[in-house]
């Protein structure tokens, strides 16, 4: 059976923790490219993510957090979302649950985001 200590998820999982400070919602999926982000952004949101704690089904997890009162900069229809250090590295991303509409000038909200490392498994 593999297996890994969960201090070799934990380290990885610090790096999401120290290094994701924004959240964008972006019209396009950003892939792990800064410039997609920061060229297709919609809004953001300054935050800070919590420790790694277990996973719902195995592995660790760190939560991003719901966000109530996100800065909406753009108008379009938000598909993907992107946590990045906020000025050159994008540390995760994915699909939105649902797209959403915005315009500039309001306010977007976006459930918690689990960014989950899931435990080994033998090939």
């Amino acid at each position: 059976m593999a297996f890994l200590n969960d201090n070799v998820f934990d380290s990885g999982l610090a790096y999401a923790t120290t290094n994701g400070t924004r959240l964008d919602i972006c019209s396009t999926d950003p892939g792990g490219v800064y410039a997609t982000v920061t060229g297709n952004t919609l809004g953001n949101k300054t935050l800070s993510t919590g420790s790694a704690t277990n996973g719902d089904v195995d592995g660790r997890k760190v939560v991003v957090p719901a966000i109530t009162d996100g800065s909406v900069t753009g108008t379009g229809t938000a598909t993907h979302w992107a946590l990045t250090d906020g000025s050159s590295v994008v540390v995760a991303s994915g699909s939105l649950t649902s797209s959403q509409a915005v315009t500039s000038g309001n306010t977007f909200t976006l459930d918690a985001i689990d960014i989950t490392l899931r435990d080994a498994t033998s090939v």
